[in-house]
């Protein structure tokens, strides 16, 4: 017992729980945003996959860091607007939809990686963000910039969303099109503009795997955190506030377990550690879905004119 309580006093921990806790904040957002808007996003594990590869091999190529993030932003960006004109402009399923782009962008994705590099058995490297040293906070002083990125989006987002004209219109088109075509909103254009701006964080998420938290690309790295993200908005009641308590407590589990098998607290199978993160995940979101307010025009396709 002694031991655990000396693996949860570390800052290592801390720090490893921020680390990974990133990725899940930026794509939680995305996914928040464009549910908010009334679309599901199921394209979310290939759009991280895709912002992953583009941003890196942009970087790769002799691009700055912080212009790889754009290209993982923008490609991100493209994916949401595939989406956007299938769901929104076309009324098609939103699962369906959503399922095809994470084939299609890990597909695409990993067609141009070897394209691009056809003869190499061990992914190129590329040097990535550096920890904040000088920021002199500790634990967020050993993050790299694109961890405090997100962070700050987090209030951001909930000013957008809740104190703002733009953002009022972007949650009534989730719960009540019809009310916000009488108003004078274009549904069309806000449910579109969300996707597309929810879509440009998961690229960001992705290119925070590639970019910072790593220095290459390679299969799987990705490794279900979008669905992780897609389970995570619900937990949180589609708030920004309550998606960055569910990512750090995701992370958490998830460092802690790491924790628990390299040191001799590990008394279970390691196969147990591995899981412990997923199951203590479902369990709370079991216990909050019932009371989850969904928006109410969630996966609902609108055309304009209906009742």
């Amino acid at each position: 017992m002694g031991e655990f309580f000396d693996i949860l006093a570390n800052p290592a921990l801390w720090t490893a729980v921020l680390r990974i806790a990133t990725p899940l904040i930026l794509g939680t957002l995305g996914v928040l945003l464009c549910e908010r808007a009334g679309v599901l996003n199921l394209g979310i594990e290939g759009i991280m996959v895709a912002g992953a590869f583009s941003g890196w091999l942009a970087v790769y190529l002799g691009l700055p860091l912080w212009a790889g993030v754009a290209v993982a932003a923008l490609t991100g960006m493209a994916f949401g607007a595939l989406h956007a004109f299938l769901t929104v402009v076309l009324a098609l399923s939103q699962h369906v939809s959503g399922l095809g782009i994470t084939l299609l962008a890990t597909a695409l994705s990993a067609f141009a990686y070897r394209v691009s590099f056809p003869k190499v058995s061990t992914p190129p490297t590329v040097a990535p963000f550096a920890p904040m040293e000088g920021l002199g906070i500790p634990i967020l002083s050993a993050q790299t910039p694109l961890t405090l990125l997100a962070l700050l989006l987090v209030p951001v987002i909930a000013w957008l969303l809740y104190r703002t004209p733009a953002g009022l219109a972007l949650r009534m088109v989730g719960e009540n099109p019809q009310a916000a075509e009488s108003q004078g909103i274009s549904v069309l254009a806000a449910r579109s503009t969300a996707v597309i701006a929810g879509s440009a964080l998961m690229g960001v998420a992705g290119a925070f795997l590639t970019l910072s938290a790593f220095n290459s690309f390679y299969f799987n790295m990705v490794n279900g955190r979008g669905w992780i993200c897609v389970a995570l908005v619900v937990f949180a009641s589609w708030r920004p506030g309550k998606a960055l308590l569910g990512a750090l407590l995701f992370a958490f589990f998830d460092a802690l377990q790491l924790r628990l098998q390299q040191s001799g607290a590990a008394v279970l199978p390691y196969q147990v550690y591995l899981m412990l993160p997923y199951a203590l995940s479902i369990l709370a979101l079991v216990l909050v879905a019932r009371r989850a307010a969904y928006p109410q025009a969630l996966m609902k396709p609108y055309r304009k004119g209906e009742r």
